[in-house]
């Protein structure tokens, strides 16, 4: 099962990316995020157990530099990491001071999930909109809480952009089909850090 990278990047990026001319490519990502592994965040609060060693457990945030404080190790990288991966580094740094250390890191506040697990539509829409993640959301879910269409959209021309670990894809969404003919091939379900673009007419 591909792991989805669930990042937030900007439209400017998007510019670079190629869409298939097969014609629309169905999105073959795993939608089971509850599977996924979280990555720590800026903002985020987390608990940090050292086995037998409570006075070296603490519980912290994750800083805007991305650093965590840690007793005897000071700072240590956490943003961007899998608990399990922070839990091995600060076990490597506490090896100079305690024997066989066993660290555990649960994150007990995710505050960064709540902006990266969002989806968003711009372009040709109403209201353009960044909307929180909800299981089983697809495309015209997006397009409904966004008010709909513009009367200037170019509906059949619209993307949905997805950041994968081999980099960012670009599906064909052929949203005139999906409202006026019910072909709901394109109706892709979305994942969080989603981007979907509706582009005006050209005249």
């Amino acid at each position: 099962m591909n792991k989805i990278l669930i990042a937030l990047f900007s439209l400017g990026l998007l510019a670079g990316c190629a869409t298939s001319d097969k014609g629309p490519a169905a999105p073959t990502e795993s939608l089971q995020l509850d599977k996924e592994i979280y990555k720590i965040g800026v903002g985020d609060s987390l608990s940090v157990s050292v086995w037998k060693n409570p006075e070296l457990s603490v519980t912290v945030p994750v800083r805007p530099d991305g650093m965590i404080s840690v007793p005897l190790v000071g700072d240590v990288s956490a943003a961007g990491k899998e608990p399990a991966g922070l839990a091995h580094d600060i076990t490597v740094k506490l090896e100079n001071y305690v024997r066989n250390p066993q660290v555990t890191v649960v994150v007990t506040n995710a505050s960064s999930s709540e902006f990266l697990h969002r989806v968003r539509v711009t372009g040709a829409v109403q209201n353009p909109s960044s909307v929180p993640y909800q299981k089983g959301m697809t495309i015209m879910d997006l397009v409904l809480v966004s008010g709909g269409l513009t009367e200037f959209a170019d509906a059949n021309s619209a993307k949905l952009y997805r950041v994968t670990p081999e980099g960012t894809k670009v599906y064909p969404v052929r949203l005139k089909d999906i409202l006026d003919e019910g072909d709901i091939k394109t109706n892709y379900p979305v994942l969080p850090g989603d981007i979907v673009t509706i582009p005006e007419k050209m005249f």
